[in-house]
């Protein structure tokens, strides 16, 4: 059984400002909901239709669990399909990046990314080539909106998302900073060697001018059919499949 209040209260959670206010997300369905169970996030409450708990397995007495029915889980699901379970899960605390947290390695940054569904697939796509941080603009669409984590399908749980001033953090990085641009070097002749940041940009306007200024490796892929655009999801895919083929 589910109040009202209850109800109203993670149907707030939808929007940014109120996530932010109570440091609480929503993740739904069995894959999501077990993923982060099996990470490191913290999960408050757990709400559930009959029968579906014990696919979860043993779960900590520090979480809490409503069984719900499934009239009530239509009423706080952001889904147009509820998926039998909604959790309650802690949002991180933020933390302070810094260039140096960045070396050795890959990183992934995104600048003003605004579609969820794209957010949510390039990290899924980061986690499936072993890509585990992102860095977000911070006009990027939050990664813990409902859409973005259900796009993710449970990656969220493994790649940790950061929000920063790009430009801030771009001005003293001592790493090679390759962008997805129209005109630059083929990514098929591009040498990523082991470490740097590659810069994705807006789903509509591309990478932002002042950020275009940090770039040292311009990369483009190369187009040779006739479509107008690629999105930058796929662009994503690409590029993170040709840094592990470089690698």
């Amino acid at each position: 059984m589910i109040s009202k209040s209850q109800i109203s209260f993670i149907k707030s959670l939808q929007q940014k400002k109120l996530r932010k206010e109570h440091g609480l997300f929503t993740a739904e369905g069995l894959k999501s909901i077990s993923e982060f169970i099996n990470s490191e996030y913290v999960i408050d409450t757990i709400f559930y239709t009959e029968n579906v708990m014990p696919k979860l397995g043993k779960l900590s007495h520090n979480i809490k669990q409503v069984e719900i029915s499934t009239s009530e889980l239509s009423k706080i699901s952001a889904l147009t399909t509820p998926q039998q379970l909604l959790a309650l899960i802690k949002i991180p605390e933020t933390r302070v990046l810094t260039p140096q947290m960045l070396k050795g390695s890959f990183t992934l940054a995104l600048d003003g990314i605004q579609d969820p569904g794209n957010l949510g697939t390039i990290i899924r796509t980061a986690d499936w080539f072993g890509f585990n941080r992102l860095i977000c603009s911070e006009d990027t669409v939050d990664v813990y909106n409902a859409k973005v984590v259900q796009a993710t399908m449970g990656s969220l749980s493994r790649v940790q998302v950061e929000y920063t001033d790009l430009q801030k953090l771009l001005q003293d990085c001592p790493l090679p900073v390759f962008g997805a641009l129209l005109h630059g070097k083929s990514i098929y002749q591009t040498n990523f060697d082991v470490e740097g940041i590659v810069i994705l940009g807006n789903e509509g306007n591309g990478i932002r001018p002042e950020i275009i200024t940090y770039i040292s490796h311009p990369v483009t892929i190369p187009r040779f059919g006739k479509a107008e655009s690629l999105n930058v999801a796929i662009c994503a895919s690409i590029f993170c499949s040709e840094m592990r083929r470089n690698s």
